[in-house]
């Protein structure tokens, strides 16, 4: 499992010109699965997320965590995640999970999710989607997700 993290201000996703997700302050999570990924690891990747203290307390330490500042997650599938450039000049996508599996994961990861965060709100799995955000700080990090944990 592999993620794309960034804190905004305020992220949407819209499909066919109309907004389907919206958020406030928090993540906008982009999701990629791979078919060797499980219920365990997506368990582990979504706890880790939303334990995250990536939100600055009042000493402008990163110190705080999206419960702690009421933060939201915007959720966005995106199995471009798993590119493989290595060779020519045209990626290959072998190492993504076929639709059936990521769909069935980023679904479970999204309710996982919920356990922690009060507004989760998502793109439409497979669509040709258009994100908009504004980052801030910018505040990015790379997650990947396998058996043996959680690596950036």
């Amino acid at each position: 499992m592999r993620v794309v993290l960034q804190r905004v201000a305020h992220a949407c996703v819209k499909v066919d010109g109309e907004t389907i997700g919206e958020i406030g302050k928090g993540f906008l999570i982009l999701l990629g699965v791979a078919d060797t990924d499980t219920k365990a690891a997506a368990d582990r990747m979504a706890d880790k997320i939303c334990k995250l203290r990536i939100f600055e307390d009042r000493e402008g330490k990163t110190n705080l965590s999206l419960a702690d500042v009421e933060g939201e997650l915007l959720i966005v599938s995106q199995f471009t995640l798993y590119a493989d450039c290595h060779k020519g000049n045209r990626p290959s996508f072998i190492g993504a999970g076929t639709p059936q599996k990521a769909n069935q994961l980023y679904e479970y990861f999204m309710e996982r999710c919920r356990l922690y965060v009060n507004k989760v709100e998502h793109g439409s799995f497979g669509a040709d989607m258009k994100v908009e955000l504004l980052n801030d700080g910018p505040f990015t990090l790379v997650l990947e997700g396998d058996e043996r944990g959680i690596h950036s």
